[in-house]
């Protein structure tokens, strides 16, 4: 090498001290935080932010930038450091690591720019490093992505659909770093210093490979090189380190994970570490070359027809929403579909069909559908994850950090509830309303027919912030002329007099078993109000108060669901302090296989379980 090149990694070193150091500092500022993590990790960050990375510190989302995901997001403090090192971040303020108020918290949040998901549920970077990729891609964009993962991580089964599918789509801007440090948070990891065996697998998935000593600059600057240079695959660096490199008392010893140090051996440690230092100049960040980004690709086709549905026809909600999403793909070339390999059932292939650049098969992998459509939103797109709703449950973890993230990505889950019939429980989704209710910030929908559908996916696609949309699989009759308005928030009050004396709050598939009770009751002079719950969160509450008072405070819940976490309790929270008698009715017990209406007639769900409620009530 040349005294140039010798400089430049003698810099590269000092940045990777420096970064030791601040993280010390930080982390024992705060009292709490993981040091070590940091350590084993400074040199492999600080050759990826001043060698390997292009990217505008002004503007870290500029589409252009490469994008950096710290995977293991406990070792937050080297991130924040390296952006100090950048001068985004200044030194006074990463002292305040931890503090309430601060934006750097103990594990990374898109609170800030240069953090496009939140982590620290281990496992998970990589699938939205795989989005980030994918959308770079769609974008025309050359930017790479880098994510840096810790080897304990690597026994989540998350990480190898990711890797899975980065093959498959042939990312060869995706570059994962696995940082072997050999230590898990209560012992050794699973392989411990096996390198060779994360080779292996990482090159079985189809992955191009290098071993390399985390700690030798050198390597790890030809390494990230070497990665730049071949685009057909993505590139796996496993790098073996040593869990608190650089802090001599506590380095590849167990039982300091997640542990500051002492403030005697911080200062000790930081001495002996500014020691090592070369006192060469940081080397410059590299900016992106920006570039005009390409169209996204059309299929030709003419625009999509407008929705026909008219009162009394019929159609699947879930039918009604791959039509929907068509014309809003017409309309928005940021739509992205992604799908669970069931998309000939959720519909999503008619997006497919319009628009195949703009499809993204997610294969049966939920938990990595999910954090891909989180790397989508990250770079600006607009995904719709399609699943069977119960399958969706499964990446219950993802959605929950997506929440965290405040990510733009709506998702849709079909064939709820037991009106799917004969494919028994295992399908039927009985617990999703309450699973997505407790997200914070997450608008629900469950419509009940064609045009209200449709106005859930345009109102989910404006909104930004995470929205679930709830399909059922049985067709049900129009009820709403299609220029019916709807709004986030909404109810509709479908059936309503001056006599009525009892509220029947439903949506999805119980509403037509509430408008089929609403006129049995109504032969024998008993009337009803019947109110479509389509939007469970946020509730009309004040809606909802108004229906009570007119109708004596009497008010039956009637859902599709469990009986914990759904419409009975979004309806419940609304009206906890409004003297209201609720009654809820809804599956409580674990259901079995049969025709559809038989099924809403076993659980008592029906529009006979309905009306004999409400005579109960009224005796």
């Amino acid at each position: 090498m040349t005294d140039g090149a010798d400089d430049r990694i003698a810099a590269l070193e000092d940045v990777a001290t420096r970064l030791r150091i601040n993280s010390i500092r930080a982390t024992t500022a705060a009292g709490s935080g993981h040091p070590t993590s940091c350590a084993s990790a400074a040199d492999l960050v600080a050759a990826i932010f001043f060698d390997a990375m292009r990217f505008d510190p002004d503007h870290p989302r500029e589409p252009a930038s490469d994008r950096f995901v710290l995977s293991k997001g406990h070792a937050a403090p080297v991130l924040y450091a390296a952006w100090t090192e950048v001068g985004t971040v200044k030194l006074d303020e990463l002292l305040k690591l931890r503090e309430l108020g601060n934006d750097l918290e103990g594990h990374p949040t898109p609170r800030l720019p240069f953090v496009d998901v939140a982590t620290g549920s281990l496992g998970q970077g990589l699938s939205a490093g795989v989005g980030l990729a994918i959308g770079a891609r769609l974008a025309g964009t050359d930017a790479r992505v880098y994510v840096l993962m810790g080897d304990g991580e690597m026994a989540e089964g998350s990480v190898w659909e990711a890797a899975g599918m980065a093959s498959h789509e042939k990312l060869g801007s995706l570059v994962g770093i696995v940082d072997v440090n050999a230590l898990g948070q209560s012992g050794p990891t699973m392989l411990g210093h096996d390198v060779k065996a994360y080779q292996r697998r990482f090159a079985a998935f189809g992955w191009r490979t290098v071993v390399i000593d985390g700690h030798d600059m050198r390597a790890v600057v030809d390494a990230l090189a070497r990665a730049r240079l071949r685009r057909d695959a993505p590139t796996a660096i496993v790098a073996r380190t040593v869990k608190g490199q650089g802090i001599d008392e506590v380095a590849g010893l167990q039982g300091w994970h997640g542990k500051a140090l002492p403030r005697d051996m911080a200062e000790r440690a930081i001495a002996t570490l500014e020691g090592r230092l070369h006192h060469v100049p940081a080397p410059a960040v590299t900016r992106p070359r920006r570039r005009r980004a390409k169209p996204l690709a059309s299929n030709g086709h003419a625009a999509p027809p407008p929705l026909d549905a008219k009162p009394g026809s019929s159609a699947a909600t879930r039918e009604t929403y791959g039509d929907a999403l068509v014309r809003l793909g017409a309309a928005n070339d940021k739509v992205v579909a992604i799908d669970g390999d069931v998309k000939n059932s959720t519909f999503a292939e008619k997006f497919l069909k319009a628009y195949p650049a703009r499809y993204v098969e997610g294969f049966i992998a939920e938990q990595n559908m999910i954090g891909v459509a989180g790397g989508l939103a990250a770079q600006g797109f607009v995904p719709f994850a399609s699943s069977f709703a119960c399958f969706l449950e499964r990446a219950a973890d993802q959605i929950r950090m997506l929440g965290i993230s405040r990510s733009n990505v709506k998702l849709c889950g079909s064939h709820a509830g037991v009106s799917i019939g004969e494919d028994g429980p295992s399908q039927m989704a009985l617990e999703d309303l309450a699973l997505l209710r407790t997200v914070p910030e997450a608008v629900v929908f469950y419509p009940s027919e064609a045009v209200s559908t449709e106005a859930c996916v345009r109102l989910g696609a404006e909104h930004h912030g995470m929205v679930y949309i709830r399909t059922t699989r049985p067709k049900t009759p129009v009820l709403y002329a299609d220029d019916e308005r709807f709004a986030i928030g909404g109810l509709k009050v479908v059936r309503a007099s001056d006599a009525d004396r009892c509220t029947i709050v439903a949506a999805g598939i119980t509403l037509h078993e509430a408008l089929a009770a609403h006129d049995e009751l109504a032969k024998d002079g008993i009337a009803t109000r019947v109110i479509d719950l389509y939007c469970v969160k946020p509730v009309d509450a004040a809606g909802l108060k108004a229906a009570a008072r007119a109708t004596g405070y009497r008010v039956v819940t009637v859902e599709d669901h469990y009986a914990q976490g759904g419409i009975r309790d979004a309806v419940l929270e609304a009206l906890g302090d409004a003297g209201v008698i609720l009654h809820s009715l809804a599956v409580r017990e674990i259901p079995r296989s049969g025709p559809p209406q038989k099924l809403l007639e076993k659980y008592a769900i029906d529009r006979g379980a309905i009306a004999r409620k409400v005579r109960e009530i009224l005796g």
